[in-house]
């Protein structure tokens, strides 16, 4: 802005313009700079995906999960900026700080169609799963920028708020588990479909824009005499380019873990959580604020049951995670309440003893 173009101004209407100023870059950071990290918190690998029994041996057969997951998180804006207008001939610093502050709730419910072929690959049991979501999200931002051009102050309030009900990604997930005796391997991996609901100029989206691949590795300790269990999965994720903002999260790096007791045969209590944090900086165009690597670490309780459903089984597990030592991304809390239906384990060989006593 160059005060020849316009004349020069009196105090009243620097004051004016800077307010006005101030009200579209709040606009501005709100809506597009900050926290782009994990597209705005949200990531590809979802932490708390898997817990207690992850690598054990399935059934083989189709299946059938269901999942709801109700989330509420919130962050503050770690985003300060500084910025210099010229006027005639003399450059006037002008110091912009924005104090904002993100709420976000979400609703999601999952559809886990699955399949665990009969015959042995590798040595061991190959199964397929297909993840497809469709939920609620809503957003808010308040946002307080307060700065100055040289001795004259500004301050101004801004609130942003969007929500959305679509469908998101599909997600495509094969794994490969081993089992000798109380120990249970697996490794897996996992690719999404951007086909989801997305929309580079909204707060809130179902779908991430982008193309993403994830693999890693997973081990449980089972013992059925004692009832103790306890399960880690760890993995990688690489993020392709968002074309929409020209924007490139960084690898990530996951670890979910649960562990529990069967109280019974077919009721477990027990514990869960997770550790996520960002290995590499984001890139690309769009990615004004460098690195932005994101943390978030979760824990809470579970338990879980076994009943039959018809001549299938099912399970029915309930957990929740409370968040803590995020870093450029929301934390809160986040309550998971899972049901699934399989074939029923086979029933154990009779003894040579149970055929003497018929």
């Amino acid at each position: 802005m160059n005060v020849q173009d316009v004349g020069m101004p009196a105090k009243s209407s620097i004051r004016q313009a800077l307010a006005a100023f101030a009200l579209c870059f709040a606009l501005l950071i709100t809506t597009h700079r900050p926290a782009r990290a994990d597209q705005g918190g949200i990531s590809f690998w979802l932490p708390g995906a898997f817990g207690s029994m992850a690598a054990t041996p399935l059934v083989p057969g189709w299946s059938l999960g269901a999942i709801y997951i109700h989330s509420d998180v919130s962050g503050g804006g770690d985003v300060a900026a500084s910025r210099a207008i010229r006027f005639g001939n003399a450059t006037t610093n002008l110091t912009v700080n924005l104090d904002a502050e993100l709420k976000a709730r979400a609703d999601i419910g999952i559809l886990s169609p699955s399949y665990v072929f009969a015959s042995p690959v590798l040595g061991g049991q190959l199964a397929v799963n297909v993840l497809a979501i469709y939920g609620r999200q809503q957003a808010n931002i308040d946002a307080n920028i307060t700065g100055a051009l040289g001795p004259i102050g500004f301050a101004t309030e801004r609130h942003i708020s969007d929500e959305r009900t679509a469908f998101g990604d599909v997600f495509v997930q094969p794994t490969l588990r081993w089992s000798q005796g109380v120990h249970n391997y697996m490794v897996y991996g996992m690719v999404n479909l951007p086909v989801g609901a997305y929309d580079s100029s909204r707060l809130t989206n179902l779908g991430l824009g982008h193309w993403a691949i994830d693999s890693g590795a997973g081990y449980t300790y089972f013992n059925p005499a004692t009832g103790n269990e306890f399960s880690a999965v760890t993995g990688l994720t690489y993020n392709f380019k968002n074309p929409s903002l020209d924007y490139q999260n960084g690898v990530d790096w996951h670890l979910d873990w649960g562990t529990s007791h069967f109280v019974t045969k077919q009721f477990q209590v027990g514990l869960v959580g997770y550790a996520y944090q960002q290995l590499s900086g984001d890139s690309g165009s769009g990615a004004t604020l460098g690195g932005f690597k994101s943390r978030v670490f979760g824990v809470g309780p579970q338990v879980g049951f076994l009943f039959p459903v018809g001549d299938m089984q099912g399970y029915l597990n309930i957990k929740g995670y409370k968040e803590f030592g995020a870093e450029h991304r929301p934390e809160g809390w986040n309550l998971w309440l899972t049901f699934a239906v399989s074939p029923q384990p086979p029933k154990p060989a009779p003894t040579s003893t149970h055929l003497v006593h018929k």
